[in-house]
This record gives structure tokens, sequence and C-alpha cells, in this order.
């Protein structure tokens, strides 16, 4: 059964309707497909992938994160203040968290503190962030140019709807029959079984597109306005990428590095390229060191990983395959 969540808003928060994206947000209700990942078959291809490494994580914490319901604590989502919001910004604010709010968005999730947290409350707080920190670094990181690339690319989608047809027009093909707006009111359909009414009054309405909500989602809690929304684009996210490439290029280079030289017009690290082509990492590597050392691609690392991109020599390259 569904039940109601009511954002009233006036005209000043209409036109203040923003989008965010939050990193912290989506390691939480990635929790989700951990938990029943046949709610989650757009996410099977990532599962599958991460799915040695995610053994390797504090099950307990991670499962004391979630319900049945697959609720998660309003802790682990905030409300991100841009789309360009830093991990690292939502961690600090974590560990910031005062014990009686910590306490309490547990409490609305599971009815009681679960007893893996019911220590210190700053030790309880380190366990999380060190367990979050080492789902992000291990199956995320890798993972999220792409993923990132899904959550702007459907704000960039919203925004043309909002220019083209209105913020109202927008709000209602966010997740139809889940989210509703008319006449001032933005109705969100929930599990959530107490109704709830609750005026924006100048907080702005924030709306952050993710990977792991099926339809709509909203804070437990009466926290600041925020909707969670399935972002569209997901279908071809984890399908294996085949390019045709030149056969010029091809005869020189080999297939594999043909294609790799004509994907890296845009950044991109070895994990996401063997996730994209079908081939190993360790594979890929090694055709990547080729091109560099050719003068083909350039790389340099941004946080634990290493990005490649392709040279003015590679594109030179590619430009000439018609003369």
């Amino acid at each position: 059964m569904c039940y109601m969540l009511r954002y009233l808003m006036t005209e000043d928060d209409i036109g203040a309707v923003r989008f965010g994206i939050s990193p912290l947000c989506e390691l939480g209700l990635s929790v989700r497909a951990f938990r029943d990942p046949s709610r989650f078959p757009l996410q099977l291809g990532w599962l599958r992938r991460t799915e040695e490494a995610r053994a390797r994580l504090d099950q307990r914490v991670l499962m004391g994160l979630i319900d049945d319901r697959l609720w998660t604590p309003d802790f682990l989502n905030p409300r991100p203040t841009s789309p360009l919001t830093r991990l690292e910004d939502e961690f600090r604010a974590l560990a910031e968290t005062p014990p009686e709010v910590f306490r309490a968005d547990l409490i609305a999730v599971h009815g009681h503190v679960p007893e893996v947290f019911a220590g210190p409350h700053d030790r309880a707080i380190s366990r999380i962030i060190a367990t979050l920190r080492q789902l992000w670094e291990t199956c995320f990181e890798p993972y999220w140019p792409r993923m990132r690339a899904v959550l702007e690319a459907d704000i960039a989608f919203r925004g043309r709807q909002v220019a083209q047809s209105g913020v109202a027009s927008m709000l209602n093909q966010l997740s139809p029959g889940r989210i509703e707006y008319e006449h001032g009111v933005v109705v969100v359909h929930l599990r959530d079984p107490a109704p709830r009414t609750q005026p924006i009054d100048g907080e702005g309405l924030t709306l952050v597109p993710t990977m792991f909500t099926r339809r709509a989602s909203a804070p437990v809690g009466d926290g600041p306005p925020m909707i969670m929304y399935s972002a569209r684009g997901q279908g071809a996210l984890w399908e294996t990428e085949r390019i045709a490439n030149p056969a010029a290029v091809v005869a020189i280079l080999g297939e594999t590095r043909a294609a790799l030289l004509t994907a890296l017009g845009d950044p991109a690290s070895s994990t996401e390229l063997g996730v994209r082509f079908g081939v190993s990492a360790s594979a890929v590597n090694q055709h990547l060191r080729v091109l560099r050392d050719a003068g083909l691609l350039v790389s340099s690392r941004y946080g634990r990983s290493v990005l490649y991109l392709r040279s003015e020599l590679g594109s030179a390259l590619l430009e000439s395959r018609s003369g």
C-alpha cells in the first residue's frame, strides 16, 4: 500500500527547484541492491563485477544500515548542494552527525538502534565511514565516471524539459504514477505508513537522480525537502561497448587498440575501459601502455585512478584515416 508525502510549494519555491548529485547517497542506497538484487535488474552488471569486493566488506555494518523495507537512515541521504558535491565533504559532515540525530535516524528505520551501532557514538560513526570508504574505493571509484555521466545526463535532460515545458511538466515526468505535481503541491507516493505534509517554506526542493531507487524515495524523517528518483539512461550502462573502427587504423594498431584510441576522446580509467570493452584490466593496461609509449595517449592521476586521454598525435592519426 502506498501513502503520500506532500510538499507544499509557493511560486517562489517552484522557481527554486534544484538538482544535486550525492556520492554518499549513492553509497547508502546501493545497499538496497545488495539486500535484494532482484529489485535492481539494471544494476546486475555492477553487482556481478563487484561481487568479490563486496564479500570483503563489513557486512554487519552494511546490513545495520537498511531494513526489510529497504529503508536507509537519513544521515546517509544528505541533501546535496549541487551536481558537484564531493564525497569527502559528505564524509566530514557524516562524521559530525550529533549522537541524538544518529540514534533518531536509526530508530526511524529499525525501531531501535542495531546492536552493531550500540557502542560509543564516535566508534560507530567511524566504523560506518570506514566501511563506506572501502565500498567506494573497491566498488564505486572504478565505475564512478560512467555512473556520474548517467546522473549528469539525466539532470541535463530535466533541465531541457524545464526550458521547453516548465517545472510542472518536468515534475510530472520524473516518475509517472509516483511523483505528481498540481496547483503548488508535489505528491510523492511512498510505502511510508505515515502520510506527511511539509511546506517548503523557502528551503528549496532538491531533486536527486540515483541508480538505486526504482521509482521515488524521500527522507524517512522531516528533513530538508528532497526527492530521490531513478535516473534515466541506465539500461545500457553495463553493456559491453563495441565501436566500429576505421579499417586503416585497425590494420596499424589492431582492433582492440584502435577501439581504445577511438573511445579515449574523453578521459577514462583502465578499469572503466575494461568494463566497456569486455577485456581484462591487465590486458587493457598493456594496450594502454603501448599506445601511451607511442605518443598516442596521455595519462594523469585522478585520486586512486589513472585516467587516459587521446593525445594530439592520436587524434591526428584517426583524422587522417580517410587521406
